[in-house]
């Protein structure tokens, strides 16, 4: 099989084996909830069902900023710590510690320096989202060291992972880039339709370009966990941005009909 070539064998933990099928599940989940109208509360969706929930019970609402916090630097300090707790095990190792730490360093970067905020996110999702990133970081690098010793895969996706990861995280900022220059002052609620990049043709190109970082993770990991969160991240970001088609269709009349949601001409 074509996959017993491409990826280590998986390691005899039940830890792993339950891990890699809860994330998953969980976040295939997510994005068939997204579909379904079910909204993780941030962006332009931090807002979303608050009028079915019951008024007793107090919803924890964060500054956008912090929020964005919440959710990535945990990750990033897994992916940090990993230096310090595995050192020297070799390049497809420090590549995967080097991918995820820089990953997430990106995205705190951006929530400091880049990204503009009008709105504010509920505490349950940024927890939520906060522990699968801390998860997936730091199984993504515990997988890997479980593979230390074994032997490599016949077929070696490591260097076209850097390849695609690379695109995939320039493309990401680039249109994080384009979105925060669509926006006004900070704290002013002002939403227009994105241009420029990929925006002309989808109108969740970050995703897109967020799908590759992982895909590229998996590429130079070639580990059964990556390769859950890869296809997992991916049917969630197709939910999310099929979510956010919708919205952008409710309030613009006049947004374009070509425009897809995640995938060019297709999706």
């Amino acid at each position: 099989m074509i996959m017993q070539k491409i990826i280590f064998p998986a390691p005899a933990s039940g830890l792993m084996t339950a891990i890699s099928a809860a994330s998953f599940i969980g976040i295939t989940a997510s994005g068939i909830s997204e579909v379904r109208g079910k909204h993780l509360q941030y962006s332009k969706f931090w807002k979303a069902g608050s009028q079915n929930r019951s008024p007793l019970i107090k919803q924890i609402k964060l500054p956008s900023r912090a929020g964005m916090l919440l959710l990535y630097a945990p990750a990033f300090l897994a992916g940090a710590a990993s230096f310090f707790l595995f050192p020297d095990e070799g390049l497809r190792f420090l590549l995967v510690q080097l991918a995820v730490s820089i990953h997430f360093f990106k995205r705190i970067f951006e929530v400091l320096f880049i990204h503009k905020y009008s709105g504010g996110m509920i505490l349950d999702s940024a927890l939520t989202i906060s522990l699968s990133y801390f998860v997936s970081s730091a199984f993504m690098i515990y997988a890997q060291h479980l593979t230390h010793g074994s032997t490599e895969p016949a077929v070696d996706l490591m260097y076209p992972g850097v390849l695609v990861y690379v695109i995939g995280i320039c493309g990401n900022f680039y249109h994080h880039y384009l979105l925060s220059e669509l926006r006004g002052n900070e704290g002013k609620k002002e939403y227009k339709i994105p241009r420029g990049g990929l925006f002309d043709l989808v109108i969740c190109p970050h995703y897109l370009f967020e799908i590759l970082i992982f895909w590229g993770i998996f590429f130079i990991s070639q580990t059964v966990y990556a390769f859950c969160f890869a296809l997992a991240t991916t049917f969630y970001l197709m939910g999310r941005s099929y979510a956010t088609r919708k919205w952008y269709l409710s309030k613009f009349d006049h947004f374009p009909n070509h425009v897809k949601a995640l995938i060019p001409f297709v999706f």
